[in-house]
């Protein structure tokens, strides 16, 4: 099954910082059908810049959360002041270490 990754990015003023994390820790209810894993980052060396990337199961996982209104980390974004931008990317391959690997 190929997955798709979407990375939502945006420049969050520090005094922000807060109000973009708890918007994402609140968004732990019932998670939309086919998401894989989200994670939330922030930029080691540009502390204003952060990202949510996004693991889907397909293509069709994605475009069933679009047509369902305002995807969420659009509105964890906008909970603290900004507009992210999104890009979209088909996982073409993947690594990961075996079970039992150190």
């Amino acid at each position: 099954m190929t997955h798709v990754v979407t990375v939502l990015e945006a420049h969050v003023p520090p005094d922000r910082a807060a109000d973009l994390q708890a918007a994402y820790a609140a968004a732990k209810g019932p998670l939309p059908r086919g998401l894989v894993r989200s994670t939330l980052l922030q930029d080691a060396n540009d502390p204003t810049s952060w990202r949510i990337e996004t693991v889907w199961q397909s293509h069709e996982a994605v475009a069933a959360v679009r047509l369902a209104g305002r995807p969420r980390g659009f509105q964890i974004f906008e909970a603290a002041g900004t507009a992210p931008s999104l890009s979209m990317f088909t996982a073409i391959a993947e690594l990961a270490p075996s079970e039992g690997a150190a």
